[in-house]
């Protein structure tokens, strides 16, 4: 006789029946597991909330006074029938996979992951299991993205050439992980400098001991040439940007910008293929070690991806998410 799958799908969220709990729940719920702090999958108005210790501070950054507790890494927790355990997804500092296990059956949901380490966020732990959720940000064998060493080269040298010619270089960046990760991989080529939307959530990683390097604030007028700026991509090619205080030199970070079209209707001048999410290698690789039997795709380009998975002899399922992918989709991607 057929089992009850461990987890289902609900318009809540991921909902694990002998658990009573829900994963990353896009509605109000009693009980949320939560794999990362971006807002597609930290969302106010649970009763209680569970994640890793290293991503709490930034959760109640963004939601407040909240019921709360922290887990650690791999610590088994016993709720209800089943036991759960959160493992390392490298996606930003503190992000998780949640671990599910009823009756010997095991189910994981990846959240958002990366699978090459930045040097920054714990590294992605492969895990084996019978059924894995995982996203598609990236679905197609277009994406595939260079070496960080060589992206942060890049930046580097991009911010070094607009320094020798006074100006200032204004990266575009998400603002939990993807700025941090650009600011602890590059070399100290001049001063730092911050927009809010990204300082927030660096003084709080900082003061939890990642190592990151001082930074200032991005104040119209207070921004010497030479300097480099990250701010939010949305504070690109605005008004705030052009009162920085010199000449400003904008890019845009981001694997989107593997899409050449995508560059071109932002109207900038460079970009730099990076992105927190894993590419077409790194999607497969991570599928492949976990041996799960089922796999279910959301958020990203899920049907081709899917369809990819069913071609490799895999029971391979879409299910809609409120999930959308942290801020990377581009505007006007067709």
């Amino acid at each position: 006789m057929a089992r009850d799958p461990v987890l289902t799908f609900t318009d809540r969220g991921i909902f694990c029946p002998a658990g009573g709990f829900h994963i990353d729940p896009w509605r109000p719920v009693d009980r949320a597991l939560v794999t990362h702090g971006h807002s597609d999958h930290a969302r106010p108005g649970h009763g209680r909330y569970l994640a890793t210790g290293a991503a709490l501070p930034v959760i109640r950054h963004r939601l407040g006074d909240i019921a709360a507790e922290a887990i650690g890494w791999a610590e088994p927790r016993r709720i209800g029938d089943v036991t759960v355990s959160f493992h390392p997804a490298g996606h930003v500092p503190g992000s998780a996979q949640i671990r599910v296990e009823h009756r010997g059956e095991v189910w994981v949901v990846s959240g958002d992951y990366k699978t090459e380490a930045d040097g920054l966020s714990e590294p992605f732990e492969p895990l084996r299991c019978d059924a894995f959720i995982s996203e598609c940000t990236f679905g197609l064998p277009i994406f595939r993205w260079a070496p960080q060493a060589q992206v942060m080269q890049d930046i580097a040298d991009w911010w070094a050439a607009n320094a020798a010619e006074g100006r200032i270089s204004l990266v575009g960046a998400y603002g939990l992980g993807k700025a941090q990760r650009i600011m602890a991989a590059l070399p100290a080529l001049g001063p730092i400098h911050t927009h809010g939307a990204v300082e927030g959530p660096t003084a709080i990683l900082r003061a939890q001991g990642y190592a990151l390097p001082p930074t200032l604030p991005a104040r119209a007028g207070a921004v010497p040439p030479g300097a480099l700026v990250l701010a939010p991509p949305s504070a690109l090619n605005t008004p705030w940007a052009d009162r920085l205080g010199a000449p400003v030199a904008q890019a845009f970070a981001s694997g989107w910008m593997a899409l050449r079209g995508i560059r071109r209707r932002r109207g900038l001048a460079t970009g730099f293929v990076i992105s927190d999410h894993a590419d077409w290698p790194g999607l497969n690789a991570a599928i492949a070690a976990t041996g799960a039997e089922r796999v279910f795709v959301t958020h990203g380009y899920t049907t081709p991806f899917r369809r990819w998975l069913a071609g490799q002899g895999r029971d391979a399922r879409v299910v809609e998410t409120g999930w959308s992918g942290d801020g990377e989709e581009p505007e006007g991607l067709e």
